[in-house]
């Protein structure tokens, strides 16, 4: 049996900081479609992988290049989403780490880029755009809506 130790205050302000720091695929994806103002996704895998394909319109800063390449390329107060390759790699926690230290506002997308190529969204490649059928298991059937 769960043993509830947490008191319902204490889960609002765990909740409220997690959705304050997090962002899903499909909240990035909406925000990229919609051309919101100032948001820049950022790509911190390593070059073999960004290479193997990455979410169009995203910046590739390898997280250890982050304090040295993120003041030239990233303008003051634009607002950073990070990701990595997905769910079981903290690489996206880390990077939005090195741009919290700096000072930027940022967001972490939940799933990384592995959940934006399963939720059949659109990829670059070295060949150009691609897409993979959404999995069904990760995301609604076309026409569908998951409604949360």
């Amino acid at each position: 049996m769960t043993t509830f130790a947490v008191s319902p205050a204490d889960a609002v302000a765990h909740y409220a900081a997690r959705l304050a720091h997090e962002a899903d695929v499909a909240d990035v994806h909406a925000d990229l479609e919609a051309g919101v103002p100032g948001l820049v996704v950022v790509d911190s895998r390593g070059d073999d992988a960004w290479a193997q394909g990455h979410i169009p319109g995203a910046l590739h800063i390898p997280t250890a290049r982050i304090p040295e390449l993120a003041p030239a390329l990233i303008p003051d107060g634009a607002a950073v989403v990070t990701y990595c390759w997905g769910p079981g790699c903290n690489g996206a926690t880390r990077a939005a780490l090195a741009f919290a230290r700096l000072g930027y506002p940022v967001k972490e997308m939940l799933g990384g880029f592995e959940y934006w190529v399963r939720e059949g969204l659109t990829y670059t490649t070295p060949t150009g755009p691609t897409r993979r059928p959404a999995d069904d298991l990760t995301a609604p059937r076309t026409g569908a809506s998951c409604a949360c």
